[in-house]
């Protein structure tokens, strides 16, 4: 039943890349050996504070919790609706002033 409703969790180690300085304010976690599928959740364990001027890399435990069908099916159809947002600011007429 766990492949419909999801919760099985996998212990993996990811790449983390963290930023914080004028150029770029960004923080990115790359999952070793496992695909990460629409629905699932990936919890980063031990991340340090990065102070502004900091930039920093590290591999670090984590913490993958699988979607059920379900959850996945959701996912895509809520990534729909999100995108037709999209649509529709993309091709509002421009306003006379």
């Amino acid at each position: 039943m766990s492949w419909l409703l999801g919760g099985e969790t996998v212990e993996i180690t990811c790449d983390v890349d963290i930023e914080q300085t004028p150029l770029s304010f960004h923080a990115h976690a790359v999952p070793d050996g496992i695909d990460i599928r629409p629905g699932d959740t990936v919890v980063v364990h031990g991340t340090p504070e990065v102070g502004f001027g900091e930039h920093r890399t590290m591999r670090l435990p984590a913490t993958v919790t699988r979607a059920g069908a379900l959850e996945r099916w959701w996912t895509g159809i809520a990534a729909m609706l999100e995108l037709t947002e999209l649509y529709e600011v993309g091709f509002l007429p421009k306003e006379t002033h």
